[in-house]
């Protein structure tokens, strides 16, 4: 879990370069009692100056800002500021700028036709898991997305997904492992991608099935 702000809510950064949808957004947002408006920008340049300035929780990201593309604003965000949670906003329902966003590393991708009550709960889920990716997208998209070779997992990847198997938090794993807790929920997060996985669960299955890890790896709670 990333830490909170000053005021003890998740902060939130809003970039649109549409003022009326982000003031739609600030309405919802503002309207509970545990999420923060860090700031707003609406486009690529303003959005990674903001989000240095302000190291805010989670990134509400529209796909289509004026500036740089993106990806690479997605890459400039991680880079100045890796424990903030980047969730994409899209009209755009397609599987391979999808599978690209993966890659780089976003937490959620999500169609603005969703919901309010949605909208919150993807906020909330990645802040309190950053291992979590969540999507808000039509089942034909996901299922044209394609990942890349389960075998391409790294030996440091295997290992990680090892000891989740045995059920331990990324914590205990960090420790077990002597890394940072910060660099497992990287390598996590990279699992998930490379296995198109949804969950810790469901990445251990699919490792499983793919004889990535040994089925004695699995928790004798599961």
């Amino acid at each position: 879990m990333s830490p909170t702000s000053s005021s003890g809510k998740i902060s939130v950064v809003l970039v649109d370069d549409h003022a009326l949808f982000r003031e739609g957004l600030r309405e919802i947002l503002e309207s509970t009692s545990d999420l923060v408006i860090a700031g707003e920008a609406g486009n690529s340049s303003d959005a990674v100056r903001l989000v240095q300035e302000t190291r805010p929780n989670v990134v509400l990201l529209d796909v289509e800002i004026p500036g740089d593309e993106v990806i690479e604003t997605v890459a400039r965000i991680r880079t100045l500021s890796p424990c903030t949670q980047i969730i994409i906003l899209s009209m755009y329902d397609g599987p391979h700028l999808l599978t690209r966003l993966l890659a780089a590393g976003i937490s959620g991708y999500l169609l603005k036709s969703i919901h309010r009550h949605e909208l919150l709960a993807a906020v909330r889920s990645v802040y309190e898991d950053p291992g979590r990716v969540v999507l808000a997208v039509s089942r034909t998209s996901l299922a044209q997305v394609e990942g890349p070779p389960a075998g391409v997992l790294t030996d440091k990847e295997k290992e990680i997904l090892k000891l989740a198997a045995q059920a331990l938090s990324n914590l205990q794993i960090a420790r077990r492992l002597g890394l940072a807790e910060a660099t497992v929920k990287r390598h996590m997060r990279n699992i998930f991608v490379k296995l198109n996985a949804v969950s810790r669960i469901d990445a251990v299955n699919k490792a499983l099935a793919a004889s990535l890890i040994p089925a004695q790896s699995r928790s004798e709670s599961d």
